[in-house]
């Protein structure tokens, strides 16, 4: 996997279902989705609340889950639009091509996001006790279960870019898995449990 420049006159296959990744500019990530989402694309930008200090007060913030990725549902075939469209650095590609983002890792960032739990970025975790929510908002959902004191949290990965996020699990709503599921067997199962059609970017106030 490696970012590579848009080339508007490359011959990529473009899924129309499919998830790709854009490689931002520093900062631009909001600018991104907000531009190419008035340009009629499908944007995904997860985002996540943190508290920051300024010398005499503390204030939420809104950042991205994934610095410096959009997610971008098709769309390739007006790379044009795509290419000149500023704060844009790279697409994401393997092998020459525009790198496919399975649409099931999508949805689990994208149903922790709304769930109301706390998410925040984590270490990109390569093994570990691989467990499944049973019930609840994000029932279906499959990842690395971690501990920490007394809270307990799902690691939820994209794969593609060696990328975490870890959101907060009540410990009764999960269940063991025998490893980690197969990929095809973890796709369908975390598929089933879609919710409804996932566009646009979450809120950045």
């Amino acid at each position: 996997m490696h970012c590579a420049p848009i080339d508007p006159h490359s011959d990529y296959f473009d899924d129309p279902c499919a998830w790709y990744v854009l490689y931002t500019r520093h900062q631009h990530e909001k600018t991104v989705a907000q531009l190419l989402t008035s340009k009629g694309f499908e944007i995904l930008l997860p985002l996540y609340s943190t508290a920051r200090r300024w010398k005499d007060r503390t204030k939420l913030l809104s950042l991205p889950l994934f610095p410096c990725y959009v997610f971008l549902r098709g769309g390739l075939k007006r790379r044009l639009d795509i290419m000149t469209t500023p704060g844009i650095h790279a697409l994401v590609s393997t092998s020459g091509q525009p790198a496919a983002i399975p649409a099931a890792e999508i949805e689990a960032i994208r149903r922790a996001v709304e769930s109301g739990a706390r998410v925040e970025p984590h270490p990109y975790l390569k093994c570990g006790e691989w467990m499944r929510v049973k019930s609840g908002p994000l029932a279906g959902v499959q990842g690395i279960l971690v501990r920490r004191k007394n809270l307990c949290r799902l690691v939820l990965s994209v794969e593609m870019l060696g990328k975490s996020a870890a959101v907060e699990v009540d410990a009764s709503l999960v269940e063991r898995l025998n490893g980690k599921p197969p990929v095809a067997i973890r796709y369908a199962v975390a598929s089933t449990h879609a919710g409804p059609r996932f566009g646009g970017f979450a809120n950045q106030n």
